[in-house]
């Protein structure tokens, strides 16, 4: 590997801290190295500021002059609640600037690589760009598309249950796979779940096991609001961030009491009976969440899938069979053909404790 492409990489390591924790701003890491050395290093603070570059070169200090600084996204050009990253850059005296790609958000888009260049800073770039976009791909999502990227998680026996008949599911996956799980939704801005899951699981859906850490915002979907106002999500809602996305008839009375709880509400467009999930994902998307992590159920997911809003599959599968009158972890599809269902990539599979856990993309 490549000195440039050793120091980049840390770089994109460090900007994985930050996931999570950053939206809406990209979680970004920048490594300053001059004469071979590490003089440098910083990742996007909790909240989106300081960014990466800021932070980085408040350590590398004068030894900043004449250096590299590697970035794992385009240094920002546009004046927002701070100065430019790219005007720090210039100002320290950085004299060559490695990252991978631009950032599509249109206020930057090369705009920070043209000033560097104009300064009379060398830009490489490409690098590691496949990663990088991995990396970046929900803030990618949210700019260009409105909506944060959503990975869909599963966790069933091998015939594809997530619990009996009479409803029992603890626990299906052991507790190394339930410890995999917290640090996924822990690098994520949001956990989704939808009504049926809030009421039949009494959910928390908090990150746990990990330390004091920002918790992500706790989202459910129910069209109706109908949800226990007993529950642990009812009674944590002032204290972990609870958004409930509901439909424009919602009982009046149910708003009134989940606001007072302190959840925030988020009234979506209908299609026929249920939430238009292109409409609840559009409005998290303008809300600044940039990855979704959606933790089921059965019907929500089916809906997802029906309406081709999953970007990402993760799936733990355990050794056991629960059978027919068990219920399945993806609610009905209304597939005649195979070739009307979109199908996945594979990207990871690995055995974590007893179980298999495997990663798929679009």
């Amino acid at each position: 590997m490549s000195q440039d492409a050793r120091f980049l990489a840390l770089a994109l390591s460090l900007g994985r801290r930050g996931q999570g924790l950053t939206w809406p701003n990209p979680a970004v890491g920048c490594v300053i190295v001059r004469a071979g050395r590490i003089v440098g290093r910083g990742w996007t603070a909790p909240g989106g500021r300081p960014h990466a570059e800021t932070q980085a070169l408040a350590q590398a200090g004068a030894a900043a002059r004449g250096a590299t600084a590697y970035v794992s996204l385009e240094p920002c050009a546009h004046h927002g609640e701070t100065p430019p990253c790219t005007q720090a850059l210039i100002g320290a005296g950085i004299a060559r600037v490695v990252a991978p790609l631009p950032d599509s958000d249109p206020r930057v888009s090369g705009q920070g690589f043209e000033q560097l260049r104009t300064a009379g800073i060398e830009v490489s770039t490409g690098l590691l760009a496949e990663e990088a976009a991995r990396d970046h791909a929900g803030f990618f999502k949210r700019v260009n598309e409105g909506r944060p990227a959503l990975t869909l998680k599963l966790a069933n026996s091998f015939d594809g249950r997530i619990a009996t008949a009479s409803g029992h599911s603890q626990w299906i996956t052991g507790p190394e796979a339930r410890a995999v799980v917290h640090g996924l939704r822990a690098r994520a801005d949001a956990v989704m779940v939808g009504a049926g899951t809030a009421r039949a699981d009494d959910p928390m859906l908090t990150v746990r096991g990990l330390g004091p850490r920002r918790q992500p915002v706790r989202i459910v979907t129910s069209r109706q609001l109908d949800l226990p106002l007993m529950s642990q999500l009812a009674r944590t809602a002032g204290e972990v961030p609870l958004w409930v996305c509901h439909g424009p008839d919602a009982d009046a009375a149910l708003k009134e009491a989940w606001t007072g709880l302190g959840a925030k509400l988020v009234e979506c467009a209908l299609i026929g009976r249920q939430l238009d999930l292109r409409a609840v994902l559009a409005a998290l998307g303008r809300e600044g969440l940039t990855r979704v992590f959606c933790e089921g159920g059965g019907a929500l997911a089916a809906s997802l899938l029906a309406a081709d809003l999953v970007d990402e599959l993760v799936g733990f599968t355990a050794g056991l069979a629960i059978g027919a009158e068990g219920l399945p972890s993806i609610g009905a599809l209304g597939l005649a053909q195979l070739d009307e269902a979109r199908r996945f990539t594979l990207v990871e599979t690995r055995a974590i404790g007893g179980d298999v856990m495997h990663r798929w993309t679009r």
